[in-house]
């Protein structure tokens, strides 16, 4: 199975949704831990990398690409 690759600033979804019912997420930090931010409520979470690898499910598209 081949690894997602994800980066700083990139939206992700992940296999369950937040409390608030929202399934959108950017992440805010990379390294050896990921840190992800709601973007229903705001709520940031903290998680090593080996759990966020198994929880995410997709990384979405970029609306706005720069060119």
């Amino acid at each position: 199975m081949q690894a997602k690759s994800y980066e700083l600033n990139d939206f992700v979804e992940m296999k369950k949704p937040h409390a608030c019912q929202t399934n959108r997420w950017q992440v805010t930090r990379v390294g050896m831990d990921i840190r992800i931010k709601c973007q229903g409520c705001g709520a940031s979470v903290l998680m090593p990398r080996r759990d966020f690898d198994k929880r995410l499910k997709k990384v979405l598209p970029q609306e706005n690409a720069a060119d």
